[in-house]
């Protein structure tokens, strides 16, 4: 297994043009920097496994002809969502579809899930989430995703998305946010950074990563996702997890 490192990607001053990408330098130290910059991260993970014996109702068929739960992680990572998912359920109750637009991301969570899960069916798939077509499901989880999307292309995705899912199917929708009031919303930043820092960010660190993540990553307010979600098609929508300036959401269709 590759090995982990820990995230200095940001102990040294960087050119302000730079900008944050899902490369092999983060590949090597992206779980550690999840862990200390992602607020509930591990209990966000922890949830998907309920919510899929909730919801997952063996609707599709896999390549082996069996009767399956096919689940989508869009915008894998490295795979943690499909690790959560593939430790709580035997092998021949799901299909997972990982997907990435990022080839060292794709490589290594093969390599891991490949080692810890080699009976599960975990498909890899290379691909821009925005241009894959999706096949009936019964879960889609985008896990820290859509906020690295160009806002104009978030509502087709989650169309398709609506579009996929069989009906009593879910999608769960997690993301970076903010609030619309300017000083409540300057006020959970800060409190974001004190996170940061007592998880060992220096000053230099958090103002060079968020310069890098400048018009990489764009958040949007609740209100906004909400209304999203109703206009691709979701009847219910709901948040379900707060920790600070992140959210997950579910919806449902219905």
């Amino acid at each position: 297994m590759t090995k982990n490192y820990h995230d200095t990607l940001f102990t040294t001053p960087l050119d302000k043009s730079a900008r944050f990408s899902f490369d092999e330098t983060v590949v090597a130290c992206f779980p550690d920097m999840i862990r200390r910059s992602v607020p509930g991260y591990g209990q966000m993970l922890a949830m998907l496994p309920i919510f899929a014996r909730r919801h997952c109702a063996y609707r599709q068929t896999n390549d082996k002809g069996q009767k399956v739960s096919r689940i989508y992680d869009l915008g894998c990572s490295l795979g943690a969502v499909s690790f959560a998912l593939a430790d709580k359920f035997n092998p021949d109750e799901l299909q997972i579809i990982a997907v990435d637009i990022s080839a060292p991301m794709i490589d290594k969570a093969k390599t891991v899930l490949t080692e810890h899960y080699p009976a599960h069916q975990i498909d890899f798939v290379l691909a821009d989430i925005c241009e894959l077509d999706l096949q009936e499901c019964d879960m889609i989880i985008l896990n820290l995703t859509l906020q690295f999307l160009s806002p104009e292309k978030r509502l087709d995705l989650l169309k398709k998305c609506y579009n996929a899912l069989s009906k009593g199917g879910i999608l769960i929708l997690t993301e970076k946010t903010h609030l619309t009031d300017e000083q409540n919303n300057a006020w959970l930043i800060e409190r974001y950074y004190d996170f940061k820092r007592a998880n060992g960010y220096s000053e230099l660190e958090i103002s060079g990563k968020r310069n890098a993540l400048e018009n990489v990553l764009i958040t949007d307010d609740e209100a906004t996702h909400f209304y999203r979600l109703s206009e691709a098609g979701f009847e219910r929508s709901l948040t379900w997890f707060r920790f600070l300036n992140f959210m997950s959401m579910v919806a449902f269709k219905v």
